[in-house]
């Protein structure tokens, strides 16, 4: 279905554009777990966001003379496509659900990506891409379920055991999959006895429960602090669920309080503006469902968040997530 040499050639592709990315050490979370931890910060990405890896080597693949291409998107992905489109001179059209915060689609347009919302989630949002392909002629990039899109995302496994062989453990925030496949695939066919951990929401995780369950299943969509892992992963996929069934050593869930506390720890202590879907890493750490042993490496994987409600978290303000509220509390150092 995949393999290495696959990565390899992806890497080659998105060179100069959305590679080598800075990875770092947290001296807090090292010094807390008594081990090293490594942040691979993929908020650096132009689009702020590692989507853009997947994006390029998936839209620098298409044939000549298509008249464009679309996706849906929880955003990151979208903003991705969009840039790459602009990089072929490609137009893009972006398709969305209503939950989708504000700030994901002005980064979207500000790249030059159309914006469609349509519909209450992303299968809503997934039907009029595939509209948009029958009726306009464009081509479906999908955000995860795209052996293109999977080996670009599995160039940031090969740049973190480039700089460093000895990590033993990689955290990996866990959505359609896309990320955790092309990680997985680099990682273990470099290294085989590396482990891979996938880490999502405790509400709405569609991998999780389709990885349970042993076959892709649809899951209820709600706000989340983490609204990048929203969405399902397709009925009918092909390749992101086959591998992260396969290849991921573990999934764990947080819960939104947990990925509110995280979002405040990486802010205070290292520095870093990051989405909650970036920290479910260390939100698993902290809240103790993830013991480190051995060195330690999660992906960053944007900042394309609503800055006014990261303000209230960093505050310690509370935040209202649909239905739901999460009691604010000020930051206190685990």
């Amino acid at each position: 279905m995949l393999n290495l040499s696959d990565i390899f050639a992806a890497q080659k592709i998105i060179k100069g554009q959305a590679d080598q990315t800075p990875l770092v050490p947290s001296p807090f979370l090292s010094d807390k777990f008594g081990t090293d931890i490594w942040l691979k910060l993929e908020n650096m990405q132009p689009v702020g966001a590692f989507k853009l890896r997947g994006a390029i080597n998936a839209v620098m693949n298409l044939p000549e003379g298509i008249q464009g291409v679309t996706c849906c998107s929880t955003g990151n992905h979208g903003r991705g496509v969009a840039y790459a489109a602009r990089l072929r001179g490609l137009r893009a059209v972006i398709c969305m659900s209503e939950l989708v915060p504000k700030a994901k689609v002005e980064g979207i347009q500000q790249v030059g990506g159309e914006v469609w919302v349509k519909g209450r989630s992303q299968d809503d949002a997934m039907a009029e891409s595939q509209r948009l392909c029958q009726d306009e002629g464009l081509v479906e990039i999908s955000p995860f379920d795209d052996p293109n899109v999977i080996a670009g995302q599995g160039t940031i496994g090969l740049e973190i055991l480039a700089a460093r062989p000895d990590i033993e453990t990689l955290l990996v925030p866990l959505s359609g999959g896309g990320l955790a496949a092309g990680i997985a695939v680099a990682a273990k066919a470099i290294k085989p006895n590396i482990k891979l951990v996938g880490i999502s929401m405790d509400r709405g995780a569609a991998m999780a429960e389709s990885i349970k369950a042993g076959k892709p299943m649809d899951v209820v969509e709600v706000p989340s602090l983490a609204d990048s892992l929203g969405g399902g992963i397709g009925m009918a996929n092909k390749y992101s669920f086959p591998i992260c069934r396969d290849l991921l050593d573990e999934v764990l869930l947080v819960s939104e309080e947990e990925i509110y506390r995280a979002m405040q720890c990486l802010y205070y202590e290292d520095r870093i503006v990051a989405e909650g879907a970036c920290v479910v890493g260390i939100a698993a750490m902290l809240a103790g469902k993830f013991v480190p042993k051995g060195s330690v490496a999660t992906v960053i994987t944007g900042r394309n968040l609503d800055m006014e409600m990261f303000t209230q978290i960093i505050s310690g303000h509370d935040v209202q997530l649909g239905d739901y509220r999460i009691q604010g509390e000020p930051y206190v150092r685990p």
